[in-house]
């Protein structure tokens, strides 16, 4: 049977403007199916909702919301009946809803052609929804009204106006009864620095409920010394002598403008055609990426839908403060939700071209996010394909194709980390996708100030006095539904065999041979990373 091959790929990590027009959706002939919701679509959303349960409506909070993505036997068939006149009817546009109503998690589908609720599913299994900033900002205020925590401050002579605070997810170790939407409260100390994360307030545990927003649990285990501020600040302009030698500025110069065009979320570059659209959940998504073929005369599909699925950050610490520490960056906090308004010249080169997107505050209204994305040619001084040729005397041949592709980049912070999200597409037909990791290090505080005291798992690094650099990874994984050519799809692993020579045939000893496996099922695709060649 035809099928589409989608791949959940993951990644481990150890440790001037461009004057280009861009079209807006408003000017566009019609919208396209896999547009991320508009300003007015969100009001509309939040306005049905809240008119389906009139007496809950103080107790209604949107945790998500985003476009219900269409049918994708019934997008392609509009796709391919929709040029060059629209044969048939799009797609129904959905919204899908997660709220919090009553206590409870609604799963809802809102039908945006006739403003009518299709679906409402009440959660009943495991999980919890994405957090909301304001919830997580109430919560983390809550302390600084606390008197057990106001004590422990002044027993460790800290300054309350330096303090901030910030929560975290619970994770999950098996437990067979929920703990309900509860997070912890962690706290940080400024005084002569902004890097508040490498001045954490250690073995202070605070345990708020999120529905009922109040503090349920309070401890003060002990006293851990709160790291130094001297020399953790990283604002360019408190930096101290000596620096290294300043480099000339390289400047990146298209006179002729850029290759690439926007028309509302599509984008054309070279042989490629692709639509773009943010999530609150997953960032970006970049769906229908095709490339065309000048002999056939024809877009031939590559990938239907790419994104990132997931985050995960677990962290190797069972102390009390820091066991549960094990982070779902786009299912808890919001890949999409965490992404930060790129600055120009410094996040992109100067022949950058910039995308903002809307997402749903905790009321259900749209929220701008200004210059979230960024676009631009890359052209690194690298070379795509290359020949000399010296066996045709008296010539010399010699032929160059620079390499230039084209990125689409969004990063999104989350807590301590940034995450530089880059697809970038290949005029040679690839699609590469890389993650920077940057940002600072999640420290925890000690009483060692020497490697040489430590008599303990500590389960991290001594980096400085009284400052442990905790062991911690990040798995980063993709959805991709590629579509190479169609859905007809096979994922085919191959491996390298050593044969061993054992007759006469030749004097070798041996050699390799490619043996391949085409997988049945996601399971047979996996692939375990290691020295094995493949």
């Amino acid at each position: 049977m035809a099928h589409s091959l989608k791949i959940f790929c993951c990644f481990f990590f150890f440790f001037l403007f461009s004057t280009l027009s861009i079209i807006p959706l408003s000017h566009q002939l019609e919208q396209h199916p896999l547009d991320s919701l508009t300003p007015n679509e969100f009001i509309r959303v939040q306005a049905i909702v809240n008119q389906s349960h009139p007496s809950t409506i103080n107790d209604i909070t949107f945790q998500y919301i985003g476009l219900n993505e269409p049918d994708k036997q019934a997008l392609i068939s509009w796709l391919q009946n929709h040029r060059p006149t629209p044969i048939t009817a799009p797609p129904p546009r959905q919204a899908f809803v997660i709220a919090r109503i009553n206590h409870q998690t609604h799963e809802l589908v809102v039908d945006l052609s006739y403003d009518n609720i299709v679906s409402d599913h009440i959660h009943h299994g495991f999980g919890y929804p994405l957090f909301t900033f304001q919830e997580q900002n109430r919560a983390s205020q809550l302390v600084f009204n606390h008197a057990p925590f106001l004590a422990a401050l002044n027993k460790r002579g800290l300054k309350v106006e330096e303090v901030i605070c910030e929560t975290f997810a619970l994770g999950w170790f098996g437990e067979t009864k929920q703990n309900g939407r509860v997070v912890k409260v962690m706290c940080y100390y400024l005084d002569g620095t902004v890097n508040l994360y490498m001045r954490p307030i250690e073995a202070i545990t605070v345990t708020v409920d999120l529905e009922a927003m109040k503090i349920t649990h309070f401890r003060d285990r002990l006293v851990v010394p709160v790291p130094k501020a001297a020399g953790t600040d990283y604002i360019e302009s408190e930096q101290k002598a000596p620096f290294g030698p300043e480099l000339k500025g390289i400047t990146v110069v298209q006179p002729d403008g850029p290759s690439f065009i926007i028309d509302g979320s599509r984008v054309r570059w070279a042989n490629w055609d692709f639509h773009l659209t943010l999530d609150a959940r997953v960032g970006p998504i970049v769906s229908l990426a095709s490339i065309y073929d000048t002999e056939k005369q024809e877009f031939r599909r590559v990938m239907y839908r790419g994104f990132v699925s997931e985050l995960f950050v677990p962290y190797m610490d069972l102390t009390e403060e820091w066991y549960y520490r094990t982070f779902f960056d786009a299912g808890e906090y919001g890949y999409g939700l965490c992404a930060v308004p790129l600055e120009p010249l410094r996040d992109c080169p100067a022949n950058a071209v910039y995308m903002g997107a809307f997402v749903a505050a905790q009321n259900g209204m749209p929220i701008e996010m200004p210059n979230v994305f960024c676009i631009f040619e890359r052209n690194a001084g690298d070379v795509m394909w290359r020949h000399t040729e010296t066996m045709i005397p008296p010539d010399l041949i010699t032929e160059v194709r620079p390499d230039m592709s084209l990125v689409v980049r969004m990063v999104s912070t989350v807590g301590n980390y940034d995450y530089i999200n880059d697809w970038e597409f290949k005029q040679i037909g690839s699609i590469k996708v890389t993650v920077g990791l940057t940002g600072l290090l999640e420290v925890r505080g000690s009483k060692y100030t020497h490697k040489d005291q430590i008599d303990e798992e500590v389960y991290g690094t001594l980096l400085a006095e009284n400052t442990l650099g905790a062991y911690h990874d990040h798995f980063i994984s993709y959805h991709l539904d590629l579509d190479v050519d169609g859905e007809s799809n096979s994922f085919v692993k191959s491996k390298l065999e050593t044969v061993k020579v054992t007759d006469q045939t030749s004097p070798r000893k041996s050699y390799w041979k490619v043996v391949s496996e085409t997988a049945k099922t996601e399971s047979d695709a996996k692939i375990k990373l290691g020295p094995d060649s493949a």
